[in-house]
């Protein structure tokens, strides 16, 4: 897939180690900036995601790239036994356990800090496994999915929501001129690192979307693979099963 989008392009480390960089300097404005640049729009996303993973029914739950734990909070509300959130960054994850903790689901939910590409569980663990936004920075995304086919149970849920990219008139045109100009000018401005909103529309510029994803799930191993565009195409859920 050639040399991987990284957040900060002038420093030496790998993708991986950036990207937690990247999430550790901007987790104090994370919240803020993810529902006002989204309009409020990654709350309704999210719901959709939750509703998927209640018609499975899962109790056991994985919530890869949980980030300050939004999905994993959400999921609350569906009766499971256990959700474990997992992230990189240190900073991230602080801030998703002072809000699980102001809701008193501290012993429903766990943050763990962990890497996507080797997840520290056995096989076949888990009812579902969620990824909302995080597959996209996965630095090897096949070693992802593959660790992430081995720790689901047979038969169990996997849902990635991720953006992709409009593809009709005017929303394509649209989208194009707010991700490139308006997005790194208010992420810089709220967030003070201009990197984080310019790698947003760049990761998501190459990344494999729509059926060049559902190949690649079908080809890890993962079976029904589907794919619904939401919101014009700004982003898409991929749901699929082991």
């Amino acid at each position: 897939m050639g040399t991987p989008i990284k957040p900060y392009k002038e420093s030496d480390l790998g993708k991986k180690e950036q990207v937690a960089e990247m999430f550790d300097n901007i987790s104090p404005k994370y919240d803020f900036l993810n529902h006002f640049l989204s309009m409020g729009i990654d709350i309704q996303w999210r719901k959709r995601v939750v509703k998927l993973i209640a018609k499975s029914g899962a109790k056991n739950i994985l919530d890869i790239a949980t980030g300050t734990g939004d999905l994993a909070i959400a999921m609350s509300k569906i009766n499971p036994e256990k959700i474990i959130g997992l992230d990189l960054s240190e900073g991230m994850l602080k801030v998703g356990k002072e809000k699980i903790k102001e809701r008193n689901l501290d012993s429903l939910i766990e943050m763990v800090q962990g890497d996507s590409e080797n997840l520290p569980f056995q096989d076949n663990t888990f009812d579902a496994i969620t990824v909302s936004f995080g597959v996209r920075n996965f630095e090897n995304l096949g070693k992802g999915l593959s660790e992430i086919h081995r720790v689901l149970k047979p038969g169990g849920t996997f849902v990635i929501l991720e953006f992709s990219q409009p593809h009709k008139f005017p929303m394509k045109q649209l989208y194009g001129f707010y991700s490139k100009y308006i997005l790194p000018t208010l992420g810089k401005m709220i967030s003070s690192d201009s990197s984080a909103y310019t790698y947003l529309p760049e990761s998501v510029e190459v990344f494999p979307y729509g059926q060049k994803l559902l190949d690649i799930l079908k080809n890890t191993g993962f079976i029904n693979e589907t794919a619904k565009e939401l919101t014009f195409g700004i982003s898409t859920i991929y749901h699929s099963h082991k």
